[in-house]
Parts: C-alpha cells; sequence; structure tokens
C-alpha cells in the first residue's frame, strides 16, 4: 500500500531533507526507521528539499509498504524507532499513484526573528536574533512585490530545469512584541529562495534598501542586489497544500 504521512522536524544538525551520502538527512532517517521496521529498503519521497538546518512542521512524505495491519501501529512503530528531532505526525493510505511533490499545490514556510538587543537562549535553534531596530511596515511594502508570477532567479537557483518562474499566494510580516514572522505561500520555492527574500527584506528594514530597489531587484533578476540568505534557522516548513 501506498502511505502518506505529515512529518516534523528540527533540522539542527541535519544536511537537509534529501539523502546524501556523506551527512545525516532527515529521508535518510526516515528511511532507516523503515527498513528496520521491514527488513528492506523503502525509499521515501518528500514534497521537497528543505535546506540544512532547516524546520519543518509539515513535510509531507510517501513511500510504499506491505502493511496488513491497522496504519495506527505503524505509526506508533515508526516514531518509536525515529531520532527525537524527527516525529510522523501522521499517517493514512493514498493513491497508488500519489506524489508529494508533484501533486502539491502550494507550500507555506514561516521565517521567524527575535527583533531585540539581547538574544534569547530559549528560542535561538528555532529564530534568528536582530538586534537592530527595523522598519516593518517598509518590509511588508517589500513584500508586497511578491505577489503573483515572477522570475525569482534573483532569489534562487531551480532545484531542477532552468524554469525560475513562481507564484507566491501570500507575502506577509507580522509583528507581535519582540517577534517578527514572515510567512509565504507559493506554488513552489527555489533552493535558498525564501532565506534570500527574508535576508534581502532585512536590508530594506534597516535602511540599506527601499522598498522601490527591492522590487527593482526581483524584476531585472539582479542576484548581485539581493541576499544575503538569512540564516536557516529561523525557517520552517510549516504545510504543503493539496487538492481535496
Amino acid at each position: 500500500m501506498r502511505v502518506k504521512a505529515i512529518v516534523a522536524y528540527d533540522g539542527t544538525g541535519y544536511s537537509g531533507f534529501q539523502r546524501q551520502s556523506n551527512a545525516n538527512s532527515i529521508q535518510a532517517a526516515l528511511e532507516a526507521a523503515l527498513a528496520e521496521l521491514f527488513g528492506a529498503a523503502v525509499p521515501v519521497s518528500g514534497s521537497g528539499r528543505t535546506d540544512a538546518g532547516v524546520h519543518a512542521a509539515g513535510q509531507v512524505v510517501a513511500f510504499e509498504v506491505l502493511w496488513r495491519h491497522e496504519l495506527a501501529s505503524l505509526h506508533r512503530a515508526m516514531n518509536a524507532l525515529l531520532p527525537e528531532a524527527i516525529a510522523v505526525l501522521s499517517l493514512e493510505a493514498a493513491p497508488d499513484d500519489f506524489d508529494p511533490r508533484r501533486d502539491a499545490r502550494s507550500r507555506w514556510y514561516r521565517y521567524r526573528i527575535y527583533n531585540a538587543p539581547v538574544r534569547d537562549p530559549l528560542s535561538n535553534r528555532y529564530s534568528l536574533h536582530v538586534p537592530r531596530a527595523l522598519d516593518v511596515e517598509a518590509m511588508q511594502a517589500a513584500a508586497a512585490s511578491l505577489l503573483g508570477w515572477h522570475d525569482f532567479s534573483a532569489f534562487g537557483s531551480p532545484p531542477q530545469g532552468a524554469n525560475a518562474i513562481r507564484e507566491v499566494l501570500r507575502a506577509e510580516w507580522q509583528q507581535v512584541g519582540a517577534w517578527l514572522t514572515f510567512d509565504i505561500i507559493a506554488n513552489a520555492f527555489l533552493f535558498r529562495m525564501v532565506r534570500m527574500l527574508v535576508g534581502t527584506m532585512l536590508r530594506v528594514g534597516y535602511g540599506a534598501l527601499t522598498p522601490q530597489r527591492f522590487a527593482e531587484i526581483l524584476q531585472t533578476q539582479n542576484r548581485s542586489g539581493a541576499g544575503p540568505a538569512a540564516r536557516a534557522c529561523g525557517l520552517t516548513l510549516m504545510a504543503v497544500q493539496y487538492d481535496a
């Protein structure tokens, strides 16, 4: 049977989601747990590749297994074997042709910033500490230019092929006290795209770039004007949406 799973993980100390020959990855950890359960290799595919150090609250994966019991028992068994930094939140049977990457309609990422003079040691694994004052209104004006279809070559590289055009459905900064969050939903993302966007918008927040100049960088695909990429620790894949 084909199984769809929603997985959460703390990406600290991992090379990212995708399996690599010389580093720990989330995909490899999931496959190791399944191999121990079934006594054979069980390939796992994911909805997308998260960078090294990036977290997930709702990564979607799929795999094929011969399982004649309730999925609840497979769910418990996987979590018993996985490292503490990784948890399967839910399991369900999926159509035989379900592909978590190709079937996805949109992905939602969130970047968290702690904007205060002194760092918060209890949150530094999951947020970026920015001690300087930020103009959040200007950052939101820059984010508004991201909506719609654009070539995002200035902010990343396509995971496959050369097409850098993506549709952004939501791009919004919010502030609650010292905490800033940037939520972005798009049909797909380029490699390092969110981190490059955040790093460039931080320059807008510092006053080093205007929102208009940010929009020009996007429109002209001027990679030299973008970045640097914000640190991976603040980024989380929140959810992946599929057709009902």
